[in-house]
């Protein structure tokens, strides 16, 4: 268990792959749509 091993987190980070051992953060959806609209601005 070590670099090696896939099912294990540091696994993952060698390998730069994400799973149930390594999650991805995840983006604020909130934040990510007021720019791109332009609807959280108000001018």
């Amino acid at each position: 268990m070590g670099k090696g091993d896939i099912r294990t987190k540091r696994g993952k980070i060698f390998r730069g792959t994400y799973g149930n051992r390594r999650l991805k953060k995840r983006r604020k959806k909130k934040a990510a749509d007021a720019t791109k609209t332009g609807k959280g601005e108000t001018t």
